[in-house]
């Protein structure tokens, strides 16, 4: 009995190293993915979503100074403030992406931004808010008597060599 008992455990013992061949030569096929760097393209989603990431920062920051700063009167100087900051920040964005063969833009897009203030500009019962109005791409709103930054609109366009990637972002400084 025990004769055969090497025999099965020999036996187990081959089944299991050919069912080992087909794996290897998968796992070698497939290769390791670590192994694998990504060119950096227009097309790799982290530059857009950094560019996002910096825009609704920077608006952040301009929207906590600009607000209760401006009479709603004076709307047109606060998105011009707004701007002013959130541009210095596009342009360092872009300066950083030019060593990297691919050049980022950032344009204002007032279109965009009216689609949006008619859309979700904060209204309704327990509110006493004032219209939107869209100014150099910042949408603003009127709330007792003073300008509050609620919203921007941008193109970000990344070129790199034979490919182009656009895309139109909003960005709130509250979520």
């Amino acid at each position: 009995m025990s004769r055969n008992r090497g025999q099965v455990v020999l036996l187990a013992a081959v089944v299991v190293a050919v069912a080992l061949v087909p794996m290897t030569l998968a796992y070698a096929q497939l290769g390791y993915d670590a192994d694998r760097t990504p060119s950096p393209g227009p097309t790799d989603p982290s530059g857009v979503d950094e560019a996002r990431e910096t825009l609704r920062t920077s608006l952040v920051v301009a929207a906590a100074d600009v607000d209760g700063e401006y009479a709603w009167g004076n709307r047109e100087a606060a998105a011009t403030a707004v701007r002013e900051a959130i541009d210095a920040d596009a342009r360092r964005l872009a300066e950083d992406r030019a060593g990297e063969e691919r050049s980022l833009a950032v344009a204002a897009n007032g279109s965009a931004a009216g689609r949006w203030a008619g859309r979700n500009c904060p209204t309704g019962d327990g509110r006493d808010f004032g219209a939107c109005r869209v100014e150099e791409g910042v949408v603003v709103q009127e709330r007792a008597n003073e300008t509050t930054v609620v919203a921007a609109a941008f193109d970000v366009s990344v070129v790199a060599p034979g490919e182009r990637s656009e895309v139109t972002v909003v960005v709130r400084p509250v979520a």
